[in-house]
């Protein structure tokens, strides 16, 4: 008994708390609140296409091993900032030093053995002149010392060639930049054979970065050359960085049977926040009006509910805009005019509407840019929602741009 007593307490403690909000000035909802208005303001508008794609330096060059050995030095590592020429790695030179020590021991056999036959040629060549030695010995004589001279040359770049390995040996950066990866340790065993192993990655100037986004083929039309771009990185959600459209690659990507295509977006580094890898989401600029006069997409089509007087109006064959262009008449226009056009609603008394037309320019989710009207300005305001739903059936709905005026629900002046 004891527990619905209190029970019966606490219903009866809400009810009062309720009826004393309930009757709170300022709180109470009027029953003959109709609609919902809002002012006319300027502002920005802008329409962006969305992509994602991953930040790189804009030149990466992979440093490689022309010949097999064993890692001896190590004298960068990673982050390092390196110059052109500058020692990277040292590879064991005992056998390369050895290659040359043979090569240049066959080039002094070889210039040898050519000094011995051509003296030997010139000490022949008087009695073949003078017809103690037939021709077949003196030519013998003459091949010979023109084969060791092949020879000799044949060494000479044999040696040349273990010079050139043996340069191999010291790994050198073939440009400035910074070393952003390596793959290799000291007392490691690389193998050069088709081809050079990586041993180290270096970006040139990592103050500039590059965005490789993939972009949906419905969308690529709008991209251009030059187009600005704004992107943001997962590292720093409340940053927004800035970048300009540099290259739209013509070769397609098909991922999940969606075609893409690569654009390549240019992007400033001053400050080195943004890494190699990192993943952006890219907005290109389609479209951008600053200060224009806009109205809310909720007061747009809007149809009044039934009770409320529409003062019925033409729209004019032309209005001055507050740009100073023409409106064109939505009654009886082509249909792509219709289509520019839009219509709003603007209290005149409690319970009447005037319908106002315009000439619709930029657009985004939330406004639409009034790009023309005579009669719209800053500060005016329109019908943003009806209270109660019209009591119209949907096949009685009419288009304000047709002949007749606004749409039917209202009580007609």
């Amino acid at each position: 008994m004891k527990r619905k007593h209190w029970i019966r307490i606490g219903i009866a403690a809400i009810i009062v708390v309720l009826l004393i909000v309930w009757q709170k000035p300022g709180k109470e909802k009027s029953d003959d609140a109709l609609y919902t208005t809002t002012a006319l303001t300027r502002g920005n508008i802008e329409n962006t296409v969305s992509a994602t794609g991953a930040l790189s330096a804009l030149e990466t060059v992979e440093v490689g091993a022309q010949v097999s050995g064993i890692i001896e030095k190590l004298l960068v590592d990673f982050n390092s900032s390196v110059t052109k020429g500058q020692l990277l790695a040292v590879l064991d030179k005992t056998p390369f030093r050895v290659s040359v020590q043979e090569a240049q021991a066959r080039v002094d056999s070889a210039a040898a053995e050519l000094e011995r036959l051509e003296t030997e040629l010139e000490r022949n060549r008087p009695l073949f002149e003078n017809g103690h030695i037939s021709q077949t010995e003196f030519l013998q004589w003459k091949t010979q010392a023109a084969t060791a001279r092949a020879n000799l040359k044949s060494a000479q770049a044999t040696l040349k060639r273990a010079r050139t390995n043996l340069g191999y040996t010291e790994i050198r950066s073939p440009m400035d930049g910074t070393v952003i990866e390596r793959t290799v340790d000291e007392g490691q065993t690389i193998a050069a054979s088709f081809q050079a192993p990586k041993l180290f990655l270096i970006a040139r100037d990592l103050t500039k970065m590059q965005i490789e986004a993939l972009v949906d083929e419905s969308d690529i039309g709008l991209i251009r050359q030059g187009q600005q771009t704004r992107f943001s990185v997962q590292s720093y959600p409340d940053r927004r960085f800035t970048g300009t459209v540099r290259q739209i690659r013509l070769q397609p990507t098909t991922i999940n049977n969606v075609v893409n295509y690569t654009v390549v977006v240019d992007a400033e580094n001053r400050d080195r926040v943004l890494l190699p890898g990192m993943t952006a989401t890219v907005d290109f600029l389609v479209e951008y009006k600053e200060n224009v006069l806009m109205v809310p997409n909720s007061a747009l089509n809007l149809r009044p509910s039934e009770g409320i007087e529409i003062e019925r109006t033409q729209a004019p064959d032309s209005a001055t805009a507050n740009s100073g262009k023409a409106v064109p008449s939505a009654t009886g226009a082509p249909e792509n005019t219709r289509k520019q056009m839009g219509y709003v609603f603007v209290p005149l008394e409690k319970e009447k509407l005037r319908i106002v037309f315009f000439r619709k320019g930029a657009t985004d989710a939330s406004h639409t840019e009034i790009a023309a009207s005579r009669e719209l300005e800053e500060g005016t305001r329109v019908v943003t929602k009806f209270t109660n739903p019209p009591a119209a059936s949907n096949n009685n709905r009419r288009n304000p741009f047709m002949m007749g005026g606004p749409p039917r629900g209202g009580r007609p002046r």
